[in-house]
């Protein structure tokens, strides 16, 4: 950073001081942990055994710095290329109609919830709400550090069982909804994409119910033609801004699409959890009744406090993910 020239470029200097406090956060945590380990041997090393009163209080200590510690472990695990990145999280609606509609609204709101426990800014890109209620899909940016890292363990099909709030006669109903991650790439990663090779259509935003809450063509869909692959962001406030949020969602869409294709083992993390949105294929199931449980098909963990989970209270499945990841690869 004291190099002449560095600062002329404030692109790749802010990319730099961003890492740089991203290492030093990760090295003073870890001197910090040391620092009280230290302290506390000392207070242990003059206790008595008639000094119960301290000798609880550093009981209670070493508890606090273990589990501060094995947070800190916890985060090496998040080592991957893009893990530090924000994420850009998609659910969408399976089978079941109104009923996975309203399940995406809550799963929805449960992420929204994680997200602001962490202090992360949730940003919408884009919604389309059911026909009756609920939503039939969303993209949403997650920024913030790790966000990708965390919710890459959400990628997966997650299946309710409940009472229907929208069945006359109370009958029990299953209802699956499918969550996408994929990170947002810096502007500097290396993918080329031709004008030629882009379809951009606008069109007049809409709200819950089919109302119009633009009254100019601001909503922005792109399709990239080679593969396929389309876009669309209608919640920013002019079309300019819609199309730029759609092409930087398009570029990070093309990078894991490329990535795929080359990488062996993104397409067996990836690809093999990209099931059809059904029966048999659920990566979780949160059941409402006849008894309440969530619990994770691929570690077994599992709550029985299904309220907890539903306000945010997910770092548990995403921990035991991480680390079955981590000891299985």
């Amino acid at each position: 950073m004291s190099e002449a020239g560095f600062w002329d470029n404030p692109e790749n200097s802010a990319k730099t001081v961003k890492q740089l406090k991203l290492l030093k956060l990760a090295v003073d945590s870890w001197q910090a942990a040391n620092a009280k380990y230290e302290e506390l041997a000392e207070v242990a090393d003059i206790l008595k055994p008639q000094d119960q009163e301290l000798i609880d209080n550093l009981k209670r200590s070493l508890t606090a710095l273990s589990q501060e510690i094995d947070a800190l472990e916890f985060k090496t695990l998040l080592g991957a290329e893009f893990d530090k990145s924000n994420a850009i999280l998609s659910i969408n609606a399976g089978a079941g109609g109104t009923e996975s509609c309203d399940w995406v609204s809550m799963l929805f709101r449960m992420y929204s919830r994680w997200a602001e426990s962490r202090g992360y800014d949730v940003k919408t890109i884009d919604i389309l709400f059911g026909e009756e209620a609920g939503i039939k899909n969303v993209t949403v940016l997650v920024e913030g550090d790790f966000a990708y890292g965390y919710l890459k363990a959400e990628r997966g099909v997650h299946r309710l069982v409940r009472i229907s709030p929208f069945d006359a006669n109370k009958r029990r109903h299953t209802s699956f909804a499918s969550v996408d991650v994929i990170p947002e790439v810096e502007e500097d990663v290396d993918l080329k994409i031709a004008e030629g090779d882009l379809r951009v259509d606008v069109y007049r935003s809409s709200g819950a119910g089919g109302q119009s809450v633009n009254t100019t063509d601001s909503a922005v869909r792109i399709t990239h033609i080679p593969t396929g692959i389309s876009v669309q962001c209608q919640n920013e406030r002019s079309q300019h801004q819609n199309k730029q949020t759609a092409l930087k969602i398009l570029k990070a869409r093309l990078y894991e699409f490329e990535r795929k294709k080359k990488e062996e083992e993104l397409a067996k993390h990836y690809g093999a959890q990209k099931k059809k949105i059904e029966w048999g294929s659920q990566i979780r199931s949160y059941v409402m009744h006849p008894y309440s449980l969530v619990k994770d098909h691929r570690t077994d963990y599992e709550t029985g406090d299904v309220a907890k989970v539903m306000g945010g209270g997910i770092d548990e499945f995403i921990e035991k993910y991480l680390r079955m990841q981590k000891s299985s690869g």
